[in-house]
Parts: C-alpha cells; sequence; structure tokens
C-alpha cells in the first residue's frame, strides 16, 4: 500500500515545503505556494523498466575517469540545417531537449516537420494537445509524407511508456510536456509536482535506452518557461522559439546546450507550406530601399558562429512634452541611454531635449554590443537629416570615453559585408591587429574615436 502525502510547492520555482508559506525562501516570491497530492509508491518497478529495452547494457558500478573512453557523441543528421546548427550539428543520441515558445508560434509545425522528413528513423511523436486527425491535418498540408512516423495521443505516462516498449522509435517529440500525467503523483496536470515527476520519468527512458526526446513547453505570461525552473536544468537543450506574430520570421535560439554552443540562432519563414529554413538572413534583415533615407545604418553582428547584417533604424525629432521619451524595439533601453550620453559628452549633441526612438528592422532582438557603431551612426544621420551611404556598414563597441573598441571575429564580419556587395565596413582602430593581411574587395576604415565617426561621415 502506498502512502500519500501532501506537499507545498511553489508555483514559481519547484520550491517544496511541508507547510505553507508566504513567501517562497528560494525564489523570494510571494504567494506562490500550494498544495499538491504526492504518492510515493514502490519505485523498484520503475527502475527496473528500461533495464531490457536494451538488452540490459546499463551496468551500474563506480569507475575511473581515466576508464571512460572519450569518443564523439553519436548524433542524428535532419533534413533542416537550421536545427542542426542550434542543436551543434544534430539530434545527439539519448539527450533531452526542451523548446519552449509563444502559443501559435509554430512549435508544433516545426518538429512535426522534422519528424516527418526523417524518413529512416522510427519516430513517435506523442501529443497530449491534438487529436489524431488535427495532425493529419497539418501534415497533408506540409506535404511531407513518411512510413516511419507514428501518432500517439495520451497524456498518461505509464500508457505512453507501454507503447513505447512495443514500437521501440529511435526518436520521442510530446508536445506537451505540461499535459502528461504521471500516476505517481495525484496533482492535476501542468502542476509543478507533475511537471517534474514526468521530466523526470521521460529523461531516465532518454539515459537509460540511448533515445533522444523534444518536449515542447509552454510559456508564462512573463515569457518564462513555465514549470519549475528544475525543468531547465533536467534536460540537455533549452531552445527558445521566437518571434512576432506581424511578422513572417521566426528565430530558433539556443539558451542552453550541454553539446554545443549557446549562441547558436536558427532563422525560419513562416509560409502556407510550413517552416522554411532561411539560410542567408542578412537579405531578408536588411530592406530594400530605392532611394537613401536619413536614420539608417547596416550592422554587421554575430549569432553564435553566423554573421548577420542587420538594419538598425534611429529617429531624432524635437520634443514636444516636457520629459523627452527614449522608446526602443529590439535594443538594449539602458544600452542606448549609454550612447545618447556618450553623444552628448563627447561630441556636443544635444539630445537631451530631443525624442529618441530606435528600431531594429525585422523584428529581432540584438544584445550583441558591436551594433553600437552602427546605432550612432544612425543617431547622427537622424539628427543631421543626412543619409549614411547605403553602401556602409559597420561593426564597433563604444566606450564611455567616446573610443571605438575592438570586436571578436572581425574576419568573418568583414566577409559577411564583402559577399553582400557593400564598399566599405567602419571597424575599430584596435582591431587592425586581429585582422590578416588578406586582401579584401571591401574597403576597411578603421576608426579610434566617435568624433572621428562624425567627420568621416558628414
Amino acid at each position: 500500500m502506498s502512502k500519500t502525502k501532501t506537499g507545498f510547492f511553489c508555483q514559481s520555482c519547484g520550491y517544496e515545503s511541508t507547510k505553507w508559506a508566504g513567501k517562497c525562501p528560494s525564489c523570494n516570491n510571494w504567494n506562490t505556494f500550494a498544495e499538491e497530492i504526492v504518492v510515493k509508491g514502490n519505485d523498484k518497478k520503475e527502475k527496473d523498466e528500461w533495464s531490457s529495452y536494451n538488452n540490459g547494457t546499463a551496468k551500474l558500478k563506480t569507475i575511473s575517469i581515466n576508464e571512460v573512453s572519450s569518443a564523439e557523441e553519436k548524433r542524428i543528421v535532419t533534413n533542416d540545417a537550421e536545427v542542426n546548427r542550434v542543436l551543434g550539428g544534430g539530434i545527439v543520441m539519448g539527450s533531452i531537449v526542451l523548446v519552449a515558445g509563444e502559443p501559435g508560434i509554430g512549435k508544433s509545425t516545426l518538429f512535426l516537420q522534422i519528424g516527418l522528413q526523417l524518413n529512416d528513423i522510427t519516430t513517435l511523436y506523442i501529443s497530449g494537445e491534438e487529436s489524431e486527425q488535427q495532425i493529419k491535418m497539418r501534415a497533408d498540408r506540409l506535404g511531407i509524407r513518411s512510413e516511419n512516423f507514428y501518432l500517439l495521443t495520451e497524456t498518461n505516462t505509464q500508457t505512453i511508456f507501454q507503447e513505447i516498449k512495443k514500437l521501440k522509435p529511435q526518436l520521442v517529440i510530446v508536445d506537451s510536456i505540461q499535459t502528461l500525467q504521471s500516476p505517481y503523483v495525484e496533482s492535476g496536470a501542468g502542476s509543478v509536482s507533475q511537471i517534474k515527476e514526468t521530466a523526470a520519468e521521460l529523461q531516465r527512458f532518454a539515459k537509460e535506452t540511448n533515445t533522444p526526446v523534444f518536449l515542447i513547453g509552454h510559456i508564462t505570461k512573463d515569457g518564462g518557461i513555465a514549470g519549475p525552473k528544475i525543468l531547465e536544468h533536467m534536460v540537455d537543450t533549452v531552445l527558445q522559439f521566437e518571434g512576432d506574430r506581424h511578422y513572417a520570421y521566426r528565430i530558433l535560439r539556443t539558451l542552453k546546450n550541454r553539446f554545443g554552443s549557446t549562441a547558436e540562432l536558427g532563422i525560419y519563414e513562416m509560409t502556407g507550406d510550413g517552416m522554411r529554413a532561411v539560410s542567408n538572413p542578412s537579405e531578408i534583415l536588411i530592406t530594400q530601399k530605392e532611394e537613401p533615407l536619413s536614420g539608417i545604418a547596416i550592422a554587421a553582428t554575430m549569432e553564435g558562429i553566423r554573421p548577420l547584417l542587420i538594419e538598425g533604424q534611429a529617429l531624432v525629432t524635437q520634443s514636444v512634452y516636457g520629459t523627452p521619451q527614449r522608446t526602443v524595439t529590439g535594443f538594449d533601453l539602458r544600452r542606448l541611454q549609454l550612447l545618447l550620453a556618450v553623444l552628448e559628452k563627447r561630441g556636443g549633441f544635444h539630445f537631451g531635449v530631443k525624442d529618441v526612438f530606435v528600431n531594429i528592422a525585422g523584428g529581432i532582438k540584438v544584445e550583441d554590443p558591436s551594433i553600437d557603431l552602427a546605432i550612432v551612426s544612425a543617431l547622427l544621420s537622424s539628427y543631421e537629416d543626412v543619409p549614411v551611404n547605403q553602401h556602409y556598414c559597420f561593426a564597433g563597441e563604444v566606450g564611455l570615453s567616446g573610443e571605438i573598441r575592438a570586436v571578436n571575429r572581425i574576419e568573418q564580419r568583414i566577409a559577411e559585408a564583402e559577399k553582400l556587395g557593400f564598399e566599405k565596413i567602419i571597424v575599430s582602430k584596435y582591431n587592425s591587429k586581429s585582422m590578416s593581411k588578406a586582401k579584401y574587395n571591401i574597403e576597411v576604415v578603421a576608426l579610434a574615436k566617435v568624433e572621428e565617426l562624425y567627420q568621416y561621415l558628414f
């Protein structure tokens, strides 16, 4: 007979307490504790359930680290180059990947498409949100047929694992982790204890059978991944699927990756036939203009190991109200205030009485400080109402004393700008040491201070 007990769980971070508390001692949030029934049964059967799955190859014994053979992890290479990139070269065997994003952004469509494209691999798609007919309608719309793709619409984990034992799939996709329920926990689906338990069961299955598992997850209204923070610690990789629903473009971003870089980015275009991978995003992030316009400058940025050219837009206008506005989209507001203070102090420009609006075209968010130089150029261009030459691009960080600081991977940025037909790239003078003496078809202009940038452009 299993013993029933209740526990109080913080709905924000998953902290467990024996009694109710007003403030969570782990995350310091107020009024987040909720009582949940936890059934602690005999879990010996549960521990043994995967021992026969791969002929009992898992051995439990303590060994020296020198006895462990270091080998390159085996990966399943998908037909989707963007997913391969963000995962670090393909799906690692036995890995567990959490994918989170806004509702309606295209998570289910993307992973249904990836599963259908893997013709030579048995894929099981478990859905707790849609019926078989809904998934079939979407598959017909994608226009991809696969003999090795199987569907299961179920939320009980014990039933799911019974079906997995019969089918023995090589890839499992769960849509979504918040809908699953374990019989070991009596609280409702989506509660902290249910998410912890179902994720732990799937993690045990992935590691002991060497089967990769994708978990599609919901996000909260604050933009964080729904459920306890422990969920992100348990998985090997966390991917964020983001984008503005008013734009056709979607970004798959790596937040955590135990098998690759955490700064990778994949770009998709949402079409009627599914998600189309965008191989050259620089062309979509730069608007094609018939005539030069003031307040626009092109920045050469990096996302992981991938160079991108993006368009920074600025509008500087006389303030109508008493307090000047500072409004940004896709850029850090505090970074903008820092750049305005530098221009006011070092260049003598009176931005203190102006409204300033900054936008990164294409609906993407950029955190790379190397776009400072392009934003400064766009601000000065709008302030003077003189267009920057549309064949110039910029790569440099601006310091508090007005100096243009060096940025990393400058050669890849220059090569990307050259490939897209730019005539000049303006970089930091301090980058010249790290640049090779190779001849570029693009002119590289090295400047040391913001004052020199103003004199050069205007």
